[in-house]
């Protein structure tokens, strides 16, 4: 599990293909790898995945799955910057929500336009995940907690939009993505669950 709060940006140097994915070299100088092993578990832009090796420099690698690889997006960048995340403990603090770690869909960045200081990111999200978001509801956006202002429904989905603060800009990729980007998304696990005991109720 994780918080969506983005602890560091690394970078994707080097891409290996294996039979049935990709094994990721990843640099992280700004992470804390103190506490980090093997096996341990690291959301990458949203998406978690197993470190199944470490080395000096801050570097590791893990395995991307095809499928992984197919249902996710910035994960095949040599040279590419991820948002990372280390799996929380029980004891942490949850700034942002609780956050599996599994990308539900990918959506498209349809217009990132500055209000002041501040910038407003619209989001087209696919019509499979449009029921499970809501003004003022909790979505995570290439591993990035964040609360949606508006949403606006239509026929081929739906579009959020956020208020992105300065900070947010500064210390994860979302200060550089444009109109157009895909980006992983991950609905509220509280939306999952609802919308499961409603259908049952229902039936």
């Amino acid at each position: 599990m994780f918080t969506g709060i983005v602890q560091a940006v690394g970078t994707i140097e080097k891409i290996t293909p294996f039979e049935g994915g990709l094994t990721l070299t990843v640099a992280a100088p700004e992470l804390d790898m103190s506490d980090v092993a093997l096996g341990d578990s690291i959301s990458h832009n949203g998406a978690c995945m197993t470190v199944i090796e470490l080395s000096e420099g801050h570097r590791y690698r893990i395995d991307v799955s095809s499928e992984s690889l197919s249902v996710t997006v910035g994960l095949a960048n040599e040279g590419g910057k991820v948002n990372l995340e280390k799996a929380m403990r029980l004891s942490d603090r949850v700034g942002g929500h609780l956050v599996s770690g599994h990308v539900d869909g990918v959506g498209s960045v349809v217009s990132f336009d500055p209000v002041g200081d501040n910038r407003e990111l619209i989001v087209e999200a696919p019509k499979a995940l449009a029921k499970y978001l809501a003004a003022k509801g909790s979505v995570v956006v290439n591993g990035v907690s964040l609360t949606t202002n508006k949403v606006t429904d239509a026929e081929g989905g739906c579009r959020f939009s956020i208020n992105l603060i300065p900070h947010t800009l500064a210390v994860t990729t979302l200060g550089t993505i444009q109109a157009g980007d895909k980006v992983n998304l991950e609905i509220d696990l509280i939306a999952r669950y609802v919308e499961r005991m409603m259908s049952l109720e229902q039936a």
